[in-house]
């Protein structure tokens, strides 16, 4: 599927995420077996080698909060931003004991809400996939980067090795698809899987940042390519 057959408008994309918030964390978890808490640990540990011990981070498409707290916990100031005001509840009672706790907040990448040079780190996980205008949205990011800071996106992939691909893309088609029909929220998880499987990987997302401004662009495998880490400053 080509990605620019998915709806990807904002109201679609809020309304999609706020319709399967109170299930989206078990239906995360359940699907990857629990590994895509390893994956966070292991991004948080990569990203806070390259950041002062008083960072601060916004996190975008924050959604439930996972990695908002994994980064709080790190003592950074993070504020969490997303278009799902369901997702992000969730997020603030995740956060409720933290202190300081991070701020929530409703918005869009598309039109950040801060002024130039706020944060020193801007992180995405799992959501750069569904902003609608990607180039708009990492030149809005690049515009609230102090200068060299860093910007860290984990992302679903499709592994490059043939056997483990067919494997996974045997796992991912129908195993998400059938479980999405089972809870009810088979449109919902079919986007997930379509989205996924038209995003640009690799080389080709490291031009697209690069195109924005970047530079010292880095990406790694996660778990064979399942996903990845990308950085650039």
């Amino acid at each position: 599927m080509a990605e620019n057959s998915l709806d990807k408008k904002a109201e679609v994309i809020s309304g999609m995420f706020d319709s399967i918030a109170s299930k989206y964390d078990r239906m995360n978890h359940g699907m990857s077996l629990g590994i895509d808490r390893l994956w966070r640990r292991r991004f948080v540990g990569r990203l806070s080698k390259r950041l002062p011990a008083a960072a601060t981070v916004l996190d975008l498409a924050c959604g439930t909060g996972d990695l908002t707290k994994a980064l709080s916990q790190k003592g950074y100031a993070v504020t969490g931003l997303d278009i799902s005001a369901e997702m992000m509840e969730i997020g603030k009672v995740k956060c409720r004991d933290l202190n300081p706790e991070p701020a929530f907040i409703l918005g869009s990448a598309e039109e950040i809400p801060f002024p130039d040079s706020s944060f020193d780190a801007v992180t995405i996980a799992f959501g750069l996939r569904n902003f609608d205008h990607r180039a708009q949205c990492l030149q809005e990011i690049r515009r609230v980067l102090k200068p060299g800071g860093q910007l860290a996106v984990l992302e679903f992939a499709v592994p490059r090795n043939r056997i483990w691909r067919a494997l996974y893309l045997f796992y991912f088609k129908h195993a998400m698809r059938l479980v999405g029909k089972l809870v009810g929220s088979g449109e919902a998880y079919g986007y997930l899987v379509d989205s996924v499987l038209a995003f640009p990987r690799y080389e080709a997302l490291c031009k697209e940042i690069e195109a924005a401004g970047f530079a010292r662009i880095h990406y790694e495998l996660y778990t064979g390519g399942i996903a990845v880490g990308y950085s650039a400053e």
